[in-house]
């Protein structure tokens, strides 16, 4: 009977810690089933580095989100009084005056995951976002992030190059991808292994039909630069009004292919094989699911290279799980027609793969450099 009860244990925890997939990692057994999604794009903070505090956002993920990536927003919106008066503007599109590079962001994180336990820490990947990519001290800043707060970060970002209606706000220096200021950046995170998620518009905003994206090859140059370099390409390169390549005067059902198109090209070339995209945002869902044609081509493309896909929300500072969970549910109509196995990995494995080979590079680099 003894024999029984110690074979019937061995069997329980060898259950748990084997036959459960690696992307439940951190949730119990009973609740591993009810994991929707690991978060690769989230906000804790907003445009006014204000948000929810990370207990908030633990109880908000419940158990439906397994994990998340942690990080607020680079750039503060300023009040100015001279513009808006007594109205403090929450968004960089309630006034006109600038926004400014924020660097004090990361500290915020960095202590905001140190008052957690160990293992509620384990569900989460904070990033470096602080920092102003026109600036070729930008490199210096990161590292001296990490050296300040070792044991914390997994990768940077997102941050911004090219993005409508934020990039000619900023004050300073507008950044390019040209500027090898983005480069040392890229460099740094290659030689660390740090993530890197980088926003950048493949095009501009309402751009008329063309025959090039007008930032499309600059950005392939610069990732081809950078191949030991981990990158997710945030929203494949969408946006609020920078509408997937070809929009133009057809129908989206007609004219989408050619954006994902784009991206295929760019899935199978081996010099971008560091390159991933994550389809973050109801801005971008809207585009993604806007009908039948849409919803096909993608499920195509992401069944074919079911590798190089995240799934993200893009939420800033959710009062609630609804709120919350409200990207997720707007992809239903992909999520029932991608292949089982490709939803699981755009949905949590793919999370799992990349942030734990970054985690653990990261953690052997400040072994290795933090004494120095």
């Amino acid at each position: 009977m003894k024999l029984q009860i110690r074979v019937s244990a061995l069997l329980w925890i060898w259950g748990i810690f084997v036959l459960v997939p690696r992307e439940m990692a951190g949730q119990s057994a009973s609740n591993a089933g009810t994991v929707l999604y690991n978060d690769s794009h989230f906000h804790l903070t907003n445009y006014i580095q204000e948000g929810i505090s990370i207990q908030k956002f633990l109880e908000i993920m419940g158990n439906k989100v397994a994990r998340s990536t942690l990080f607020g927003i680079p750039l503060q919106q300023q009040w100015s009084y001279q513009n808006s008066g007594n109205f403090a503007p929450g968004y960089y599109l309630q006034t006109d005056a600038p926004l400014y590079y924020y660097s004090f962001t990361d500290a915020y994180i960095a202590m905001q995951y140190r008052l957690l336990s160990k293992e509620q820490q384990s569900r989460f990947d904070p990033m470096i976002t602080g920092f102003n990519p026109a600036d070729m001290y930008a490199a210096r800043h990161i590292e001296r992030v990490l050296r300040t707060f070792p044991g914390v970060f997994t990768g940077i970002g997102e941050f911004s190059i090219h993005k409508e209606f934020v990039s000619s706000k900023v004050a300073g220096e507008v950044a390019s991808l040209t500027n090898p200021a983005l480069d040392s950046i890229l460099e740094f995170a290659g030689k660390v292994g740090l993530i890197v998620i980088l926003h950048n518009d493949m095009d501009m905003p309402l751009a008329k039909q063309q025959s090039q994206p007008a930032y499309l090859e600059q950005m392939k140059e610069v990732l081809k630069r950078h191949r030991n370099t981990t990158v997710i390409w945030a929203h494949i390169g969408l946006g609020r009004i920078v509408r997937p390549v070809g929009y133009g005067s057809s129908s989206p059902d007609e004219r989408f292919p050619d954006h994902i198109e784009i991206v295929r090209e760019i899935l199978e070339d081996p010099a971008m094989s560091h390159v991933h995209f994550d389809i973050s945002w109801d801005e971008v869902a809207k585009y993604l699911v806007s009908g039948p044609k849409a919803i096909e081509n993608c499920t195509k493309l992401m069944n074919r290279f079911p590798d190089r896909f995240l799934f993200g929300t893009d939420v800033v500072s959710p009062p609630d799980q609804k709120f919350y969970l409200a990207v997720y549910d707007m992809y239903a109509p992909l999520w029932k027609t991608l292949a089982p196995e490709t939803s699981r990995k755009i949905r949590t494995g793919n999370y799992v793969r990349l942030f734990d080979i970054a985690r653990q590079k990261v953690r052997d680099w400040e072994k290795q450099n933090l004494l120095k």
